[in-house]
């Protein structure tokens, strides 16, 4: 009898769910302050992370920026201070276990307890698997997803005392399909959208649901970090635009952030079609960037 009963709960939280899906759809979700919260971004000394912080910075956030490229972040400080915000700088590796443990401590000693953290270091080495060289992809998964490990572990103590916070996992379009010619980056992406969900399902189930999660998932971006990248259904988003999405993302507490947004709808289809559909697909979507094949740069 049990069973029928929660069975029947289950049913009318789905349609009360999906109604509720429906309003928001029409009426804006309201958005929360961000003056005053401690907000950690890595990678914060170009591209996305660069931009992140100005939209911060405009909100009257207390910044501390992780680069390991000095006078990238330097330069990203200089331009936050600009506009009214309290900036701290750290060069930190965030490939480096130790090195961010220290860093989370000195921060901590400093500045105060972390309340928004924007885990967005991150690397990518477009070859085919045999071009690749083992190191390349061991720093992949340092970098891309036990970095936000070490980061989050460091951080969440204080977090969780209070039942207060933001994790903001930055991933991809290549968290949720693969692309030839970038395996580690893809895998590795997969890995953080994995950590994103099981992170936001254990912080549910421990009741800390002050504690709120998001996870970027744009297409390609033009960091530079991939030569020449062009598609034919996708756009090739330029980093502030992606940093607009994702602050508005953070502000509305939104858990998983596509930019373009339609993106979820496409990746919902591509779940119900025959694999024939979805290479014939991939060959019109014709996506091309510079990669090591046969280890020999050409355009894939």
């Amino acid at each position: 009898m049990n069973i029928v009963l929660d069975f029947l709960v289950l049913l009318i939280i789905i349609i009360y769910s999906y109604l509720e899906s429906l309003v928001k759809v029409f009426i804006p979700r309201r958005r929360k302050s961000v003056a005053g919260e401690i907000v950690l971004i890595t990678g914060a000394g170009h591209g996305i992370g660069r931009h992140t912080a100005y939209e911060f910075a405009k909100r009257k956030s207390r910044l501390v920026l992780w680069d390991i490229n000095k006078h990238g972040v330097e330069e990203t400080a200089a331009e936050c201070r600009k506009l009214g915000a309290t900036t701290h700088v750290f060069v930190v590796d965030c490939s480096n276990r130790e090195e961010i443990y220290n860093s989370v401590n000195q921060v901590k000693k400093e500045v105060g307890d972390v309340t928004i953290v924007v885990n967005n270091a991150g690397t990518i080495y477009p070859a085919d698997l045999l071009s690749t060289k083992d190191e390349e992809i061991t720093k992949t998964f340092e970098v891309n997803i036990l970095g936000h490990f070490w980061i989050t572990k460091a951080l969440l103590p204080s977090m969780l005392r209070r039942n207060y916070g933001h994790i903001v996992t930055v991933a991809s379009i290549c968290g949720h399909g693969v692309i030839p010619y970038i395996i580690p980056y893809c895998s590795s992406k997969f890995a953080a959208v994995g950590f994103h969900r099981a992170l936001t399902s254990e912080l549910q189930a421990l009741g800390k649901t002050g504690i709120k999660t998001s996870c970027l998932c744009p297409v390609f971006v033009n960091t530079g970090f991939t030569k020449n990248p062009s598609t034919r259904l996708w756009p090739v988003l330029e980093t502030d635009e992606v940093a607009r999405s994702l602050i508005d993302g953070i502000l509305t507490n939104k858990k998983m952030i596509f930019v373009p947004s339609y993106l979820n709808i496409s990746l919902t289809l591509e779940r119900f079609l025959p694999e024939r559909a979805l290479a014939a697909i991939n060959r019109v979507q014709d996506i091309q960037f510079e990669a090591v094949v046969g280890h020999k740069t050409k355009m894939k």
